[in-house]
């Protein structure tokens, strides 16, 4: 056995940042340590085939695994610096992502909304970052895919041209029953944040997951509109 070699230490199982450079770079070590081996071993008591075979094995297995390890870490870098890099291709575009909370950016913040049957009272409701009522409306929806533009105007008349702000919509149908609205918001990408697992874009405060946007255009291009509904632009004016 490689134990039984004078001058051989096992490595400690509790040494785990250290063990798999040690062993991958030991291969040779322990091919040395077994010619040593036979070459010293008693005539009379013969080390027993099998038992080497087995050294054998066990090493190699474990230097396939350390090689499946890195090959496995590999793949993940390189999935990892492909999402940076997209992420990083978003800076100056303007996206739309999942969320009801959005920047208010030179007195205009934009909501892109989803409903899949009219809701004729629908009360739009906007809160400031304190959650304080800053503007309601009360409008009718279609069906499809549309938006909500905000100019800053509050309820009160006061203009505001900067900020965060969210929005509730409560839409309802002609019978009052509820009607489910999906909410996502729109902002141009000011930067990225890539020091996470996940890489995030930057839009003013906001610090929203790569994995939740849903669309990107250039900052200067028109956004499509829905080709099964008629564009009806909301302006909460």
């Amino acid at each position: 056995m490689v134990d039984s070699v004078s001058g051989t230490s096992t490595t400690s199982g509790s040494d785990l940042g250290n063990s798999r450079k040690t062993i991958a770079d030991n291969f040779d070590t322990f091919l040395q340590l077994l010619t040593t081996q036979l070459k010293n071993q008693n005539p009379l008591e013969p080390l027993d085939t099998n038992q080497f075979t087995q050294q054998l094995v066990q090493f190699t297995s474990v230097e396939q695994q350390l090689k499946t390890n890195e090959f496995l870490e590999a793949m993940m870098q390189s999935s990892q610096n492909s999402n940076n890099a997209q992420a990083v291709s978003y800076v100056g575009k303007t996206v739309t992502a999942s969320g009801a909370t959005t920047d208010l950016v030179d007195g205009v913040a934009n909501w892109v909304y989803r409903v899949d049957a009219a809701a004729e009272n629908t009360n739009i409701t906007i809160k400031d970052a304190a959650g304080n009522v800053v503007y309601t409306e009360n409008l009718s929806l279609e069906a499809g895919t549309d938006q909500i533009v905000w100019d800053g105007t509050t309820s009160s008349g006061t203009k505001l041209n900067s900020g965060q702000f969210t929005i509730t919509i409560d839409a309802r149908d002609g019978d009052g029953k509820y009607v489910p609205v999906a909410t996502e918001m729109q902002g141009v990408v000011e930067g990225v944040d890539v020091s996470g697992s996940e890489p995030y874009i930057l839009i003013g405060d906001l610090r929203i997951p790569l994995s939740s946007i849903s669309a990107v255009r250039s900052t200067n291009a028109e956004p499509t509109p829905d080709p099964e509904t008629p564009e009806t632009e909301q302006e909460a004016a």
